[in-house]
């Protein structure tokens, strides 16, 4: 393999959609960005690498593993590590990040971690250290109901339970600037707490937390959302990246996938239906239960709408009292019977982290280099390995009523540029 050099910015995440939503914030600013779960999709230019770690799914103790398993060899002098977590705390963050500071224990680089996961672009914010989605709390949210790791959304609880006692940085000390912001993380050092939860509610509180010096001879791991992560990437100087070049475009329609269960997704999926053009393929999971056998017709009349030159949208439908844990199963098995209208398509849209990573690696893709935002946390990138097309993937639980309509009509455009090119 050829030599490479450090990125400078190594993200860690537990899905896929995670990974990307925080990497294109440095590719937005002209940073040489790429998201995978695969070494070989990593190319030597890129200043910020992003791993899908797959984590979502596992127990704490797995996924604690995971992460150090996969940073434990990357760690170099000058990187920056960014931890990212969801803004809902599905899965196992607090593992996640006692593992990534103990890696960094070990290798002589004890760390601070400085916790933010306020997106206020998708309706996340934090106050007193607690989550709130759209302003009320996170523990009365649908979301929250169908999923959830811990007893509530205080995150100073939930860190130190899992063994870091984490101090707070409340909104009004916060607002004071970032000279206040590093007063508070010099304070959790010398206090002997490993982590600092950061409220916020706006962009500009989270540019405060990213334009913060850190304390002298302290090292920060930050944790966060894409909404810290883009603070972080506007704090540095803008990047000169060019964009890859083009392949020539596949001539089918459009592949649309929505594999979550999230109302937001959802209802973006119902809107964009109505905004016409769209042919809809309904996917019951008892389907996709009963094995290959039961796909074939369904999987041709995909593809072949999709060979026509349709855009196609399909959709696992909702099922009672679903067992959540059968997530990834179900994901795979989508991906399978997609995998004959994905070949032909000329662009790919995905929400839910899971569903984008099987339907990608089922085409032979093991990366993806990021190349622009269509709307917040929602990244438009070029995959790598055997299929070369544009792909926009979202995660399940944001996103207006829009965001699928605007993302179809950004592959088009996309596609369009690409034929003149």
């Amino acid at each position: 393999m050829p030599s490479r050099t450090t990125p400078r910015w190594l993200i860690l995440a537990d899905d896929l959609t995670g990974a990307a939503d925080c990497a294109v914030a440095f590719a937005r600013r002209g940073h040489a960005a790429a998201v995978t779960w695969d070494e070989a999709a990593w190319e030597a230019d890129e200043a910020v690498l992003a791993i899908d770690a797959d984590s979502r799914g596992l127990p704490a103790g797995a996924a604690a593993t995971r992460h150090a398993a996969l940073l434990r060899p990357r760690l170099r002098p000058g990187l920056s590590l960014y931890k990212k977590i969801d803004s809902t705390l599905r899965g196992q963050p607090a593992a996640e990040l006692t593992a990534t500071l103990a890696v960094l224990r070990e290798a002589g680089r004890p760390a601070l971690a400085v916790v933010a996961p306020a997106f206020p672009a998708t309706g996340r914010t934090t106050e007193a250290g607690c989550i709130r989605l759209a302003g009320a709390r996170l523990e009365d949210s649908p979301l929250w109901a169908r999923e959830h790791s811990y007893p509530n959304a205080d995150l100073r609880n939930v860190l130190e339970n899992a063994g870091l006692p984490a101090a707070l940085l409340p909104l009004a000390e916060l607002r004071a600037g970032p000279e206040a912001a590093a007063a508070a993380m010099r304070e959790a050092l010398s206090a002997g707490r490993p982590a600092l939860v950061c409220d916020a509610t706006t962009v500009a509180d989270l540019d405060i937390i990213a334009r913060a010096t850190p304390p002298a001879g302290a090292e920060l791991a930050w944790v966060g959302s894409g909404g810290l992560a883009a603070a972080l990437a506007a704090a540095e100087p803008p990047g000169q990246d060019h964009p890859p070049r083009r392949s020539p475009a596949v001539g089918g329609g459009l592949l649309l996938v929505v594999g979550s269960l999230a109302e937001a997704s959802r209802a973006a999926a119902s809107r964009a239906l109505d905004q016409g053009g769209l042919r809809r393929f309904g996917i019951p999971p008892a389907l996709l239960r009963a094995g290959p056998a039961a796909w074939g017709s369904l999987a041709q009349r995909v593809a072949e709408a999709i060979a026509a030159g349709e855009d196609a949208l399909a959709i696992i439908e909702a099922e009672p009292g679903a067992d959540l844990r059968q997530g990834a199963a179900l994901a795979q098995a989508l991906a399978a019977l997609l995998q004959p209208a994905a070949s032909r398509a000329g662009g790919l849209f995905a929400t839910g982290g899971e569903t984008a990573r099987a339907l990608l690696s089922r085409l032979g893709v093991q990366g993806i280099r990021l190349l622009e935002e269509v709307a917040p946390g929602v990244p438009l990138g070029l995959t790598r390995g055997a299929r070369r097309l544009p792909v926009v993937t979202k995660a399940g639980g944001f996103g207006d009523t829009e965001i699928i309509g605007h993302a179809r009509r950004r592959l088009h455009a996309w596609l369009q540029e690409e034929t003149a090119a």
